[in-house]
Order: C-alpha cells, then sequence, then structure tokens
C-alpha cells in the first residue's frame, strides 16, 4: 500500500486503467457510429496511459507531449486503438479522441496528486475520482446503446439489415426515407390508435389513482382510528404478490363480467396496482406538513374536506406532481394485464400494439420503431418533469 502511495505508482497504475476504459469508449462508439471494425488494444493503451498518468503528474503542458505521441502512434499502428477498416478520418479522431478524454479524465483525476508520496486523503481521492469515471460512463452505456441501437434499426430499411444487422450508422443521404417505417407504422398498423388509447388510458389512471389515494393517505396520515399503524405498514404488500399468479383470477373474472377486451376493463384494473404506492408515497408528505396550519382552518369554520382541498393539497403539489408522474409511466408502460385482456386491435394500448410487431411477418425496424415511439414521449415526459417528482418524493421521505 505505502508503494501505491507514490504519486508515479499511482498516476501509472490510474493512467493505465483511465486509458483503457476511454479506449474501450471510444472504440464501441466509433464501431457504432461508423459501421467499421474499432477495438481498444489492451497492451498499447495499458502503457499509454501510464505515460498520460505520469505526466498528469505534471500538469497540463506536460501532459500535450504524450497526447501528441499517442495521436501519431495511432497512425502507425501504436496507439491504443486497434482500426479495421475505416475511413483515415475517422481513425485520427478514435485516436485523438481517446488521447484527448484520457488526458482531460486524468488531469481532474490527479488533480491533487503530486510526484512525491501521496497522503492517504489525496490517493484516496484519487482513486474515488477514478471510480466515479468509470461509473458515469459504464451506466451511461447501459441506458444510451440499447436505445441507440434500436433508433439507428428504426432507421433502417429491410435490405440493408439483412446485409449486415450489425451497421448502426446513419445513411443521411436518404433525407425523409429514413423514416419510412414510422410512416408505415401510423399508415399501416393502426399505431396512431394505440397511442391515443394509451394516452387516454394512462390520464384516466391518474386521476382515478389521486381521487383514491388522497383521501386514503391524509386519512392515514392525519385521522386516529384503530389499525391505523397496521394499515400504514401493510399498503404495499399487494406488491408482494406477483402479477402473474393474479392474472388467471382476473381474466377469469372480467371474461365472467364481460369487461375483457374492453377499455373499461383496462381503466378499471390498472388503478388497482397503482393506488397502493400512489397512497404511500403521498401519506409520507402528508405527515410533514404543519397541522398547525390545518388546525387553523379548522378552527376558521373549514370542514375537513374543505381543508384538503384549500390548503393541504396546495402545500402538496411537489408530492403530486411526483405521483402522477409516476403512476402515468406505470400505466403508460404497463403490457401484461394488456396483453391478456385485449385481444381487439382498435383497443390496443401502445405495448400491447408493439407485441402484436413481434412476429416473422413484420419486419424488424416497425418494431424498433415502435419502441422508439413508445419510449420517446414518457422520457421527455419524465426529463421535463423530474424536478417535480424528485423534490417530492425527497421530501415525502425526509418529512413522513
Amino acid at each position: 500500500m505505502s508503494l501505491m502511495r507514490n504519486g508515479y505508482v499511482t498516476g501509472a497504475v490510474l493512467g493505465a486503467l483511465w486509458c483503457f476504459v476511454i479506449a474501450v469508449t471510444v472504440a464501441v462508439c466509433l464501431s457504432f457510429a461508423t459501421g467499421a471494425a474499432f477495438r481498444p488494444s489492451i497492451g498499447w493503451s495499458v502503457l499509454w496511459g501510464a505515460g498520460l498518468g505520469v505526466a498528469a503528474l505534471r500538469g497540463w503542458r506536460v501532459l500535450l507531449g504524450p497526447m501528441v505521441a499517442v495521436c501519431v502512434a495511432g497512425l502507425v499502428g501504436f496507439g491504443p486503438l486497434v482500426v479495421g477498416d475505416a475511413p483515415m478520418l475517422a481513425e485520427v479522431l478514435g485516436h485523438a479522441a481517446v488521447a484527448g478524454f484520457a488526458a482531460l479524465g486524468l488531469s481532474m483525476i490527479l488533480e491533487e496528486a503530486e510526484p512525491a508520496a501521496l497522503t492517504r486523503h489525496v490517493y484516496e481521492e484519487a482513486v474515488i475520482r477514478f471510480l466515479t469515471g468509470f461509473g458515469y460512463i459504464f451506466f451511461t452505456a447501459i441506458v444510451v446503446i440499447p436505445f441507440y441501437v434500436m433508433v439507428m434499426t428504426s432507421l433502417k430499411n429491410q435490405a440493408e439489415l439483412l446485409q449486415n444487422p450489425l451497421d448502426f450508422s446513419l445513411d443521411l443521404s436518404k433525407g425523409a426515407g429514413l423514416l419510412r417505417s414510422y410512416f408505415e407504422l401510423f399508415s399501416q398498423f393502426n399505431f396512431g390508435s394505440y397511442l391515443w388509447t394509451s394516452f387516454f388510458v394512462s390520464v384516466l389512471t391518474v386521476f382515478i389513482t389521486l381521487a383514491f389515494a388522497i383521501p386514503g393517505a391524509y386519512a392515514v396520515a392525519r385521522l386516529r382510528f384503530k389499525g391505523r399503524a397496521a394499515f400504514s405498514r401493510s399498503i404495499l404488500l399487494i406488491y408482494m404478490v406477483p402479477m402473474i399468479v393474479l392474472a388467471l383470477p382476473i381474466y377469469i373474472g372480467f371474461s365472467m363480467t364481460g369487461l375483457r377486451n374492453t377499455i373499461l376493463g383496462i381503466v378499471m384494473i390498472y388503478p388497482v396496482t397503482t393506488i397502493p404506492v400512489a397512497l404511500y408515497m403521498l401519506q409520507g408528505y402528508f405527515r410533514g406538513l404543519p397541522s398547525e396550519v390545518e388546525e387553523a382552518g379548522l378552527m376558521d369554520g373549514l370542514s375537513r374536506l374543505a381543508v384538503i382541498w384549500k390548503i393541504t393539497l396546495p402545500l402538496s403539489l411537489p408530492a403530486l406532481a411526483s405521483v402522477s408522474l409516476y403512476v402515468f409511466m406505470i400505466a403508460w408502460n404497463e403490457f401484461l394485464l394488456a396483453f391478456m385482456l385485449l385481444d381487439d386491435p382498435s383497443k390496443f394500448t401502445l405495448t400491447r400494439g408493439i407485441s402484436s410487431l413481434n412476429s416473422s411477418e413484420v419486419p424488424r425496424q416497425h418494431l424498433m420503431a415502435g419502441s422508439v415511439i413508445a419510449t420517446v414521449p414518457i422520457m421527455a415526459l419524465f426529463l421535463g418533469l423530474e424536478r417535480f417528482m424528485t423534490k417530492g418524493l425527497t421530501a415525502g421521505s425526509v418529512k413522513g
């Protein structure tokens, strides 16, 4: 451990590891973007990374030389990337990207490190920065790569997919032809109806859920009644039963009552899956609200319902926004119940409609286009309202 705390050893080891991580990242990105075969060279990326790490101990000016050396070495076959049949420009950009991002990252990782012996604090800070950077890259790749593959596949035609299914590059020369799969989904597969049905069902689910969850959560948070504590602790017990276990009873019950294959049946069953979690989230937030404000309203002659409407709900807008968004996402993405209860294509939700595309008769690019259509709206909604969701959830968890 004492040897690892030497600045040169720490810089070389972290530099080697970091340069390899960057080489893998750049190779994956360029392979997806160009369709060419890029892969990291383990040996050279480790060696060049160790050099960059040692240079980073002495600042940016010293780093510039090794960065240029990495780029030049890459062009003559001794760089951190092994390049297949790729244009010269892509090869140059690849090695420049590895050198630049590796140097930038190491200058931040080894910001406080010096060539001499390192204190325990400086050493641990450098390791933590390395692990943090690696974590960001790793989890970003997990999220971005599947979505990128999905989008790029949706922009291909059948001939391109048959010729090279692993080519995820984009041919801008096709112009509007890139969106052919999307046009065909709406013109041939009734996707407009699927979108409207999912939106209609999700919005109704939000309103029904809030209509039951708000008074229920308020009662648990504010009123005193026998069994209140037990009820509060058992709200989420329903989620201990897998939905697949309830599938057959639900199917039989809805078939006997004539609710199967109807939008009304879907609107009735979806809130059953969302009310408990909404109740749990809201009762934690309501507990954190100052009861003195509500008591003042009661003393002024307001009824309990008026207190909820005029005082509690306005104070709970962040929590209501977060719960509404969460419930909307659950209803929008729900598949099992829709798959089990809906058979008429004119009543399909979006997830049920996408599953109908998963057949040998439907080209894969249509399935990917449908997945993009299902993902983008809810992603945009989440990113746009994330601050409300985060504020509502954290406030409820701290105060509740």
